[in-house]
């Protein structure tokens, strides 16, 4: 339970810290600031630190739904709820395990809540990727006909699904309520959709800023992001053909000898006759 109690303790001391520099608007002497720093970098480096959840709810699409005070009363709530199995296995494990299980099933529970945010991160980005080639040439075919940002990005999103569409829907809606361009894109890039959207949010903005053919990079990232996929889709097949191999070994070839010798022992009768 100390790492828990140890995170808890470590965020508690960074919200106040914060607090107290954001709201007052007093400076700290020299050592409160080095201590503000030291547990800034301490939560950074374990993942609880309040950017480290912001990154993470942003990569898995779920920024308007938890906040990262959420997640950290989701983690504290895994962990407790973890404590009574924990306590009830300690004393069945065998020699010194009991203390690593008490310790290590609510350190667990306690990261469970990022492991399933980077799932699902994983899922959002795989999805982007997945759709962004045919945007991507949707966008191209439009740059040929002299459209901007906007509708190029608005054409996207109505021909794109998935977690694509969501992402080029809030651009085209931040354009349509007033923001620039700029901090759209800018905002594109951090969005957490990955480095393929960052790319596209980079080219269009060097095509906004210094007028560089649009269309030609925009076809560019397409074919780049077609032959990532024939390379990923080869790759998946190379490593399914052992899986396959190791299925019929263990499977088909054992199913296989026992018909043969559910064969020979139906006949035996008739072949100790003859002998």
């Amino acid at each position: 339970m100390s790492p828990l109690l140890s995170a808890l303790a470590v965020l508690m001391i960074a919200a106040a810290i914060r607090e107290r520099v954001g709201q007052r608007g007093r400076p700290l002497s020299e050592d409160r600031r080095r201590m503000a720093r030291r547990v800034e970098r301490l939560a950074g480096a374990i993942g609880v630190g309040s950017s480290a959840a912001e990154r993470r709810i942003a990569r898995a699409g779920v920024a308007g739904r938890i906040s990262p005070a959420g997640l950290l009363a989701t983690r504290a709530a895994s962990a407790l709820l973890a404590l009574p199995p924990a306590l009830v296995a300690a004393p069945v494990a065998p020699g010194r395990l009991g203390i690593l299980v008490t310790l290590g099933l609510p350190l667990a529970a306690l990261f469970a809540p990022d492991a399933m945010l980077d799932r699902l991160g994983s899922k959002r980005r795989a999805g982007i990727t997945e759709a962004l080639p045919e945007a991507l040439d949707l966008m191209a075919v439009g740059a040929m006909a002299g459209r901007g940002c906007g509708p190029l990005l608005a054409d996207a999103a109505r021909g794109s699904a998935g977690p694509l569409r969501a992402e080029l829907a809030d651009a085209v809606a931040a354009i349509e309520c007033g923001s620039s361009q700029e901090a759209v894109l800018r905002e594109l890039r951090r969005s957490g959709g990955g480095p393929e959207l960052a790319s596209l949010a980079a080219t269009l903005e060097r095509s906004r800023r210094h007028g560089s053919p649009l269309t030609r990079g925009l076809r560019e990232q397409s074919r780049s992001l077609r032959q990532d996929q024939r390379r990923r889709t080869g790759e998946r097949a190379t490593k399914a053909a052992p899986k396959i191999q190791l299925v019929v070994a263990l499977l088909l070839v054992p199913s296989v000898l026992l018909i043969v010798a559910a064969a020979v022992l139906a006949g035996s009768d008739s072949l100790l006759t003859v002998l």
